[in-house]
């Protein structure tokens, strides 16, 4: 278990949803959080909600798909401290087909650009992440790297979301086998249907299957999205509590795959 007086977590994407929800879950227990993200503003909000907690939320404005954002990013954090946590959080969803027409679609309405940028944003930034820290990481650093309930079963559309969210788990399996024998753990959290920002498109249309009383059980056998900060216990765990799993996917959808 890492000490977090002297450890430096980073999390990406953590200007809202599930990102925001984990750097205030680590602040809450005394951890130095770098917060990534792309909306500088964002991350301000991020950091003014972490002031009266124990740790501290240090904001860092940047691209995990860019290499020279990563280097910044992965720079400040060695500067803080012994850099320990890595979670890779940051992705783009349902929001982003509203933004980006076509990058949510189903193979055939997919083209070559969104492929590549929707893979940019999911995929290869937890490459670039995780390489850069494993640069510096020793026994007992730790990987969290989130995927989704859709990367763990195949999906009706969004299929390079799903392909990417896919790669994530074996890329994340692989580096366990490889990194673990150094006492470094890899995981993977794999949320489900979560009321955040990125879903914001289906809770707030008529083909919400959670405002319908004879559909919401069938979809989920809790009946409801799950929240930011369910999510964001579960990264905690599997970063700092869960000393003996390396390699696992922890699936926390409410029981959608049951």
């Amino acid at each position: 278990m890492t000490d977090a007086s002297n450890d430096i977590v980073v999390v990406t994407g953590a200007g809202s949803g599930i990102g925001q929800a984990t750097a205030l879950e680590f602040a809450t227990h005394g951890y130095t959080v770098v917060a990534v993200g792309r909306r500088s503003e964002r991350l301000r909000e991020t950091v003014v909600q972490s002031e009266p907690l124990a740790g501290r939320v240090i904001d860092v404005a940047g691209d995990v798909g860019n290499p020279e954002d990563v280097a910044k990013i992965t720079q400040r954090a060695c500067s803080e401290g012994r850099y320990a946590i890595l979670v890779n959080n940051a992705g783009v969803g349902w929001q982003f087909g509203v933004d980006r027409p076509g990058s949510m679609a189903a193979l055939r309405e997919t083209s070559l650009d969104n492929w590549r940028e929707v893979m940019r944003i999911n995929l290869d930034s937890v490459y670039m992440m995780c390489h850069a820290a494993l640069q510096h990481f020793a026994s007992g650093a730790s990987i969290v790297n989130v995927s989704s309930a859709g990367g763990v079963r195949g999906m009706n559309d969004a299929h390079t979301y799903a392909t990417t969210k896919a790669g994530i788990i074996n890329l994340t399996r692989s580096l366990a086998k490889t990194y673990g024998p150094e006492g470094i753990r890899a995981n993977v959290v794999a949320p489900g249907f979560v009321a955040t920002e990125m879903v914001s498109p289906v809770l707030d249309s008529p083909h919400n299957p959670f405002a319908d009383e004879r559909m919401r059980f069938q979809v989920n056998p809790l009946g409801r999205p799950g929240t930011a900060e369910e999510i964001a216990t579960a990264i905690y765990f599997m970063a700092v509590q869960a000393t003996y799993c390396n390699g696992s996917v922890l699936v926390a959808d409410g029981g959608s795959l049951a």
